[in-house]
């Protein structure tokens, strides 16, 4: 057997080797949050309100929150990303003002999340007066979600083979129909999952939800006041942790971190099958 040919095998079992690690890695996971968790979910622990000291409560306006808020934070920054992603790979010429949009999203994209917190808790809640509320959370949130956005949108833009862009010209296309017609839609399953992982990053974040929308809900459920508090499944886990009263604290962080493992499931399955349903759609079209 030729060198090449052992080489190949050797990469070709450790790749394989990788990839059941990590299905392992997972399943154990899983198996283990939702193992300790299942038990507890119950349909009044999904509608009910939290409670300060005694036992049984619930976590439905965190439920409700987390969907809110992460729906809030896209909305606010989806136009914007992908918006200066599809700038920076079709429109941006190479300058200093791209450098400094470039370094830009580069910097923000490595600021620690308890950073993007604390500066929404100066500008939010203290300098603007808004307190502990649902849209600086939202807020801030889309800072985060902004650098992923960009660099994602960016690349799978790229990644576009150049004769799309010729064909859709060679046609009599404008530049902004080319982008729009052909290019865009062979870019729209890349964008989209980066709207997975910004909206997962979304749904378990607690450094910057703890600072600017509080441990605390609101009294109405569901309340879709922006300006009320918005505590969300992670930052209930994180609180009942580490400064609850309830007694039964263990099973409520169980329940709660088997709900929201749940939530990301199902949220990366609602826009990935749809997704892969289109695409086999599209190409046998």
């Amino acid at each position: 057997m030729s060198r090449a040919r052992v080489f190949d095998r050797l990469a070709t079992f450790l790749l394989w080797a990788a990839g059941l690690l990590i299905l392992a890695i997972l399943a154990a996971f899983l198996v283990r949050i939702l193992g300790r968790g299942l038990p507890f979910i119950t349909w009044d622990f999904l509608t009910s309100r939290p409670r300060s000291m005694g036992p049984g409560g619930g976590v439905g306006p965190e439920l409700f929150n987390t969907f809110y808020l992460t729906g809030l934070s896209l909305l606010f920054s989806l136009p914007i990303g992908v918006g200066a992603g599809i700038y920076m790979a079709e429109y941006a010429k190479p300058g200093r003002f791209t450098d400094v949009v470039r370094l830009s999203v580069e910097a923000l994209a490595s600021v620690p999340s308890i950073v993007l917190g604390l500066f929404g808790m100066i500008l939010f809640v203290n300098w603007m007066g808004w307190g502990f509320t649902i849209l600086g959370g939202a807020l801030t949130l889309a800072l985060l979600n902004l650098p992923t956005l960009v660099r994602v949108t960016e690349e799978t833009i790229r990644s576009v083979p150049q004769i799309y862009r010729e064909g859709s010209l060679a046609l009599g296309a404008t530049r902004w129909q080319t982008t729009a017609k052909a290019v865009l839609p062979s870019a729209l399953p890349g964008i989209l999952t980066g709207v997975t992982l910004v909206a997962g990053r979304a749904i378990g974040e607690t450094a910057v939800l703890i600072y600017t929308a509080g441990v605390t809900a609101s009294r109405h459920f569901p309340d879709w006041d922006l300006f009320a508090a918005g505590e969300t499944l992670a930052v209930r886990i994180w609180y009942v942790k580490s400064e609850g009263l309830v007694p039964d604290a263990d099973a409520i962080a169980s329940g709660t971190s088997a709900l929201l493992l749940i939530v990301v499931l199902v949220f990366n399955l609602a826009l990935a099958l749809p997704l892969h349903w289109w695409q086999k759609w599209r190409m046998g079209r």
